[in-house]
């Protein structure tokens, strides 16, 4: 599946010719002194877990709790939900304060949200024994349960689930804190009449993974969140319909254009992992071929495809004891495993011929211009997953070029790209902001680039924000840390500047991908013998 449509994050569509000016006056070298003293500093993973779940508490929407750590922010949108009464006066009033701001904007977007509690959850899964001897267990509850309080509101009966507040066109016109909006802050639903299956699917994926996590320290939760995941995943599988098309406000800044089929059978397998209910292995099982999920192979994985995750999901169940003596099924899988490690053979380079990922002169992996970082993030998480699911079976990966992968030489190449990120790159930049020496001083952030409103009480309007913070030169006043930017061209090169929202913006999914890697990680420093010894810059070299 090929994808060339620029639409992640931010789309400013209504970029002026001044912004175009200032961007290429204010260009920043991009290639500063190759490999500098923070690049060859010894990653610090612990530290960067820690500010990796920080900043979703940066991201938050709504009335702050008292623990909030982040004090450059306040209460924000408190009002949520409230315009669709007075858009019509006969309905209910739907509360829907709280959630996650996706990016560097206002708006509340649903299907981004979704897949960054999901992938949040999953890391928790997998690593949360790893986030407890770090000591963040309790912060990446915190940050699943803010977007999960979300999602119980937002689904306000089995057949409406409310997917998105805020306009992103009158929005990316303000440049405003959130404290301050005065923009749209309409409320957009899918219902049986205007369905939007993949974000219904996200949804219950993301409440079925999350459900998991609390199972253990919250176990009431748990089972409403799976009450919804279960309302959910059937609305969206009986009421199909592309969500963007209901939805028309979604269409120039998140459009599914992968359809809903890999969302609906993502959404079965979390369920089947959240109540190991025949039922949804059965869907996942019935419609491999007809959904796309034993015949796509595509080389991202990303909030849009799904299709990576779901067939590394899927190749796991082998070893479960229902498919063990299921002939049929247990094939089923095998073609599911056949694509997902084409994908991860793909990121790996150990494809033949052209069936491989770019990496950028530096070791990067590259999909696109416009927040790349996203995909390299994704990546060295479902590698990292996989090859701890490998190691625990005694198995190596088969890629058609490069013989058997053995599972330390893929958490290597983890190793490579998340180092890359927190600084061993030619710029010497850590994307990660808040890490390092060296990080982007103007991330494309309405708050961040603004005078915090603890600072600055007095309102600061729409032109006057664009006047005065987005175009000024300076640092921004407020740092983001923990939010991974959108990153490096495929030459390696940043421009720091804040109008360069393709590199310089930053959004939840991006980091959500990697909080699990960074905890995984960190753990390597108590494992007797180091699995990186085989893997060395000569590989990524040779790629």
């Amino acid at each position: 599946m090929k994808k060339d449509v620029n639409h992640y994050c931010n789309h400013h569509q209504h970029r002026s010719i001044l912004s175009f000016i200032l961007i290429q006056i204010t260009i920043i070298a991009a290639v500063a002194a190759p490999f500098s003293d923070q690049s060859s500093s010894v990653p610090d993973y612990g530290d960067a877990l820690s500010k990796s779940l920080l900043y979703f508490e940066s991201q938050r929407s709504g009335r702050l709790p008292h623990g909030q750590r982040v004090n450059w922010r306040h209460h924000s949108a408190l009002l949520d939900g409230l315009e669709q009464g007075v858009r019509a006066p006969c309905s209910v009033f739907v509360d829907l304060v709280g959630g996650y701001y996706d990016a560097g904007d206002n708006v509340k977007f649903g299907l981004p949200m979704a897949f960054t509690i999901t992938m949040l959850s999953w890391g928790v899964i997998e690593y949360g024994d790893d986030m407890a001897a770090a000591g963040e267990y309790h912060h990446a509850l915190e940050a699943i349960k803010w977007g999960t309080d979300y999602f119980v509101k937002a689904h306000t009966s089995p057949n409406v689930l409310w997917v998105q507040v805020g306009d992103g066109d009158t929005d990316h016109y303000c440049w405003q804190r959130p404290e301050d909006m005065a923009t749209s802050r309409r409320a957009y639903k899918v219902d049986e009449k205007n369905p939007g299956s993949e974000v219904a699917g996200e949804t219950a994926a993301a409440m079925a993974a999350a459900s998991i996590v609390f199972r253990r320290t919250n176990p009431h939760y748990a089972h409403l969140l799976l009450q919804h995941a279960q309302q959910l995943f059937e609305f969206g599988d009986k009421y199909r319909g592309r969500y963007h098309e209901s939805v028309k406000a979604a269409k120039g800044f998140y459009p599914s254009t992968s359809g809903y089929n890999d969302e609906l059978l993502w959404a079965a397998l979390w369920l089947y992992k959240a109540t190991t209910n025949q039922t949804y292995l059965n869907y996942a099982l019935q419609n491999a071929h007809h959904f796309g999920g034993a015949t796509w192979a595509v080389k991202e994985f990303s909030w849009d495809i799904k299709y990576a995750g779901l067939q590394l999901l899927a190749s796991t169940l082998l070893r479960d004891e229902t498919t063990r003596h299921d002939n049929h099924s247990r094939n089923i899988l095998e073609t599911y495993r056949s694509k997902a490690e084409y994908y991860l053979c793909a990121n790996l380079n150990k494809n033949v011929g052209n069936d491989n990922v770019q990496l950028t002169p530096g070791g990067l992996i590259y999909i696109r211009q416009w927040n790349n970082l996203q995909y390299a993030s994704s990546a060295a998480f479902l590698l990292t997953v996989y090859s701890d699911h490998l190691r625990s079976t005694n198995r190596r990966l088969s890629c058609s070029a490069g013989g058997h992968v053995d599972p330390s030489e893929i958490l290597g190449f983890v190793r490579s790209q998340v180092d890359y990120v927190l600084g061993k790159n030619p710029a010497g930049t850590s994307y990660l902001v808040g890490y390092g020496k060296r990080y982007p001083q103007r991330v494309h952030h309405r708050g961040a680039s603004t005078a915090s409103y603890k600072s600055h009480e007095g309102f600061i309007g729409c032109v006057q924000g664009y006047d005065i913070w987005y175009r000024k030169r300076d640092p921004n006043p407020n740092v983001l840390v923990g939010a991974v930017v959108g990153g490096p061209d495929e030459k390696d090169r940043f421009r720091d500047v804040r109008e360069n929202h393709m590199q310089t913006e930053a959004c939840t999914y991006n980091t959500a991908a990697l909080v699990g890697v960074f905890a995984r990680l960190n753990r390597l420093e108590e494992e007797e013998d180091d699995p990186f010894d085989e893997y060395s810059s000569s590989t990524i070299a040779s790629m």
